[in-house]
């Protein structure tokens, strides 16, 4: 979708200004007989069509406008307004909510929703909406537009903004807290927590910085920090369903699970429909084996809302459950609708794949795939040729005579166990299998490395993308030892106490060498699988982040190249047997004699709960949760082939990795 001309833009609202709406429609309709598909142009296109009371030609606009954008907030405040034109008040009210929901920086929604919930008898509402009116006015002009620039997709023009205004005024608090929700938008985690750290000293009752606080430090998989902010904010109110909600989920993460049903019972008593709450209570029985109890769940939450995607997908990605005809007829009838969020379409997309698959239908399945891939693929910046440049970087740098030269240095821990690859390629196979043995803990899959890695780039990653891993040659001995140490430190909380534990970031693979170097005792696996499986698996499976490259196939066949290459790599200039690698395909074939071969590079003496690994009760958060709680079996090889007349790019982009993995 290439971007309208300034000047068109310019053209459109100038005319709008002067009241000119005929020549304004005009012009729109010219920009857009070229590229149908501009979200802004559309905008004023409905609106002029509107103050023409060309009712037909706005509703038309608007429709356009939702599927091409499916948040765009003002969408349905133009949708409100075009209501209250028609005399249609209760869908303005619908629409003037949702465009709050997606914007919640729209001022004049928030004073529409506030004299019509007043006039239809609704006071808590038109009070909510009028504070939520005066809270925006009192705010500066720049961090208005803040604020809409983040809620319309312009993420990078929000920070240039907000970063200008904090220059200024360095202790203003809600600058700080959107500088945050950017960080945390484009993964800069650590500067999201230290902002959001700092804001809440100078602010400790400001109840909003707290809540910001726990999404962050939950991304960051700091369980202990975010329930203790969960429990400061229950401790406040402990009626509130939004604090006994956030404290559920955070002593779900802590293990607590009697604790954690106990409170999202607490919430659903008060507002049985919640659908956030029946969600959470679902992935919180899904994550502790509990599957008849999690579908109900989800089920619950489909029956208040067929438009809520995240229940759809959790069905699905439960990988053992069966959607029925009827429930496929919600889905595609949900999919028509232009009020389902574009977070909601992804996600039903990618259950309509599963449910297609399931029934053989496998142009219609690959279809759903195709499109939930592509509209996912719209939130990313994600290039090929960017990550391509990292593989290089790594291998340019990481060299034999660095690691000759750096020899002995880091922290003598042998705690760690790393299980690198990619997604989908049977690490959660092989964790289940270690975590199965008494003297290893299984955690998660950490971001220790690759928040390590983020700092070691520094700021000035667009101007100096080299800086990290070039700066390992610079770093001393001590250095290594300290960020080694610091590993094992941050990582304990995730540990029950065994001498040994696992981490199954797949995304690790990148950083062998800086893994090497501060844990040299450390092992290392490297999960390996067919890369048509594997790629294929990854394509239809929706991640929740960090898996950017799998929302195309030509994206994640040069992945899966680049990581065949890279593990080449560290395989010649780390020692011989540093890196075990287990292909998956053997693990199926000949379990006990692979988990005997695992063992015995970790170290550890065989035990035949490892092979017994599906009786293991333990907490499992990835999306194999429910395969690893089954014997060993082959169903999920060659789920590519009846698709494999659709999958000549993905081929193609694997390139000599196709046959030599």
């Amino acid at each position: 979708m290439s971007e309208p001309g300034v000047d068109d833009l310019s053209k459109i609202r100038s005319a709008m200004k002067a009241g000119q709406f005929s020549d304004a429609l005009s012009y729109s309709e010219t920009v857009l007989n070229q590229d149908p598909e501009q979200a802004d142009v559309l905008y004023m296109a409905a609106v002029s069509a509107r103050y023409l009371k060309k009712i037909d030609r706005a509703e038309h606009y608007l429709r356009r406008l939702k599927e091409v954008s499916p948040d765009f907030g003002r969408a349905f405040q133009e949708e409100g307004h075009l209501a209250l034109a028609t005399g249609q008040t209760a869908r303005a009210v619908s629409a003037f909510r949702l465009a709050v929901r997606y914007n919640p920086a729209l001022t004049a929604s928030w004073i529409k929703l506030s004299e019509l919930c007043a006039a239809t008898g609704d006071e808590k509402g038109a009070q909510e909406a009028h504070a939520q009116w005066q809270r925006l006015t009192a705010l500066p002009r720049e961090l208005i537009a803040v604020l809409n620039h983040i809620h319309e997709g312009r993420v990078l023009r929000a920070e240039e903004i907000v970063r200008a205004y904090l220059q200024k005024h360095p202790r203003d608090v809600e600058g700080m807290r959107l500088l945050a929700d950017i960080g945390s938008r484009l993964s800069v985690l650590t500067d999201a927590d230290f902002l959001l750290e700092t804001a809440i000293e100078l602010e400790p009752e400001n109840l909003q910085l707290r809540i910001d606080h726990i999404q962050v430090l939950r991304k960051r998989q700091k369980y202990d920090a975010a329930k203790a902010q969960a429990e400061f904010l229950y401790d406040k109110d402990p009626q509130s369903p939004l604090f006994q909600s956030l404290l559920a989920i955070e002593t779900m993460h802590a293990g607590e699970i009697e604790r954690s049903l106990g409170l999202f019972e607490d919430v659903l008593k008060v507002l049985p429909d919640d659908l956030a709450a029946l969600t959470s209570r679902g992935h919180a029985m899904k994550t502790y084996g509990k599957t008849d109890e999690a579908i109900a769940s989800y089920k619950r939450a489909l029956s208040v809302s067929p438009l809520h995607g995240d229940a759809w997908y959790a069905l699905a990605n439960l990988k053992t459950y069966e959607f029925s005809e009827a429930e496929l007829d919600q889905m595609r009838l949900a999919l028509q609708s232009t009020d389902l969020p574009l977070m909601s379409r992804i996600h039903i997309q990618f259950a309509l794949g599963k449910a297609y698959d399931d029934r053989g239908a496998y142009d219609a399945a690959f279809e759903a795939y195709r499109a939930g891939n592509a509209l996912k693929k719209q939130q990313t910046r994600y290039t090929s040729e960017q990550m391509e440049a990292e593989f290089e970087a790594q291998k340019r740098h990481g060299t034999k005579a660095l690691f000759a030269e750096k020899a002995g240095v880091g922290h003598s821990a042998p705690d760690p166990i790393f299980i690198v690859g990619l997604p989908r390629a049977g690490s959660t196979l092989l964790e289940q299998i270690l975590a199965s043995h008494s003297e290893v803990d299984g955690t998660l899959e950490l971001p220790n490395i690759l928040s390590l890695a983020h700092r070691l780039r520094g700021r000035n990653m667009l101007t100096d993308r080299e800086r990290y891993p070039r700066v390992l040659h610079e770093m001393s001995a001590e250095d290594f030892e300290r960020l080694g140490e610091e590993y094992i430190e941050t990582t304990r909380v995730h540990r029950s106490g065994a001498p040994f534990f696992t981490d199954k970031m797949p995304n690790n693979f990148r950083h062998i060498g800086l893994i090497h170097l501060i844990l040299p005792n450390a092992k290392i696996i490297d999960a390996r699988r067919h890369p048509m499986d594997c790629c294929w698996s990854g394509f239809k499976q929706l991640f929740a982040e960090g898996q950017e490259f799998t929302y195309g196939l030509e994206e994640i066949g040069h992945y899966y190249r680049g990581y065949v290459d890279l593990m080449d790599h560290w395989h010649a200039v780390l020692p011989e047997g540093r890196i075990l690698k287990v292909q998956h395909e053997d693990v199926l074939n000949d379990l006990e004699g692979q988990v005997r071969r695992i063992l015995a590079y970790c170290n550890l003496p065989f035990e035949e709960a490892c092979v017994n690994f599906h009786k293991t009760q333990r907490a499992v958060r990835t999306a194999s949760s429910e395969q690893v709680r089954q014997p060993i079996n082959t169903a999920g090889q060659e789920q590519w082939r009846p698709y494999e007349p659709r999958l000549d790019p993905l081929k193609a982009a694997l390139g000599p990795a196709l046959t030599d993995f």
